[in-house]
């Protein structure tokens, strides 16, 4: 039995389709088919039900993707072990949301470069939700992402949480805001400074006003939580970050957290990538391993 065919059964089950599959594999949709049929005269069973859109396994199907599963994280600790061993060639494409830049990109990827020193790294950026959908279609082959709350990557991705904190509403000590318990209605009031369009944290703040049929006012699109921090403490509006980058700022001092019961969130940082990482497992363990050690962000 060729591992490179039970390869293909399942990017074929995760992916819903022969074309995502041969996107994920850089193979042909031929080549897929070929691969899908070998397997199922090998097995003597019909394995996809051809007439679903999008595809999905038979019964006997699911039965041998789960197998199928195991087969190939099996193969992939057996490169990982023989990996270790030799050095490694090879590239990583890694997306990384702009907002951490300088935290990927400084120790994380001087221990990953020093480990690998022949790795060829490509370093993309966009917002979190793009991230995802980058490596769901094998733009990327790892992303860093921040998602809100209890949000999972998917069933797609293997996801790796490294670290959570708390979101905080901030406001200037000299803004007229109680210091007790506020509600939705009383922030409406006010104007906020926000990143711009497509980060997952505007996102998921609008979506809070809008189910609350409030609206939300933007005064301001800054980059970044300091320059937030920043025009938030000179009273020019409302503004929410992380607490590690609240502990952190210049401007602590100068401002005041608003306690917003309906807003009580978090942010995590994780670590995404495929399922199946083939011979990039020792490289992203050894990212993961050095972004986990950073309990802010």
């Amino acid at each position: 039995m060729n591992t490179h065919d039970i390869q293909a059964f399942v990017a074929v089950v995760e992916t819903g389709s022969i074309s995502g599959a041969a996107t994920r594999l850089h193979l042909t949709q031929p080549g897929i088919s070929r691969r899908i049929q070998s397997l199922e005269a090998t097995l003597g069973v019909t394995l996809l039900d051809r007439l679903s859109k999008p595809l999905k396994p038979t019964v006997e199907g699911r039965d041998v993707y789960a197998l199928g599963q195991r087969v190939l994280r099996s193969v992939d600790e057996l490169v990982r072990s023989t990996d270790e061993k030799r050095e490694f060639t090879g590239s990583l494409r890694l997306g990384v949301p702009s907002i951490l830049s300088e935290l990927v990109l400084s120790e994380p990827i001087n221990n990953l470069l020093a480990a690998y020193p022949r790795l060829g790294l490509k370093v993309s950026s966009a917002w979190s939700p793009v991230l995802l959908t980058q490596v769901q279609e094998n733009v990327v082959d790892a992303a860093v992402v921040i998602m809100q709350d209890d949000a999972q990557p998917g069933e797609r991705l293997a996801g790796h949480k490294l670290a959570q904190q708390a979101l905080l509403v901030v406001a200037s000590e000299q803004l007229d805001i109680p210091d007790h318990d506020i509600g939705l209605d009383a922030l409406s009031r006010h104007p906020w400074i926000l990143n711009q369009d497509g980060c997952a944290m505007r996102g998921a703040l609008r979506r809070k006003f809008t189910d609350a049929d409030l609206p939300l006012e933007i005064a301001v699109e800054a980059f970044g939580a300091e320059l937030q921090m920043s025009l938030v403490s000179r009273g020019l509006g409302l503004g929410i970050v992380t607490a590690g980058a609240f502990s952190r700022s210049a401007f602590r001092r100068q401002l005041k957290v608003v306690s917003v019961p309906a807003l009580h969130a978090s942010s995590a940082l994780w670590l995404v990538h495929d399922l199946q990482p083939g011979r990039l497992i020792g490289p992203l363990d050894n990212l993961k391993k050095s972004l986990a050690s950073i309990s802010t962000y």
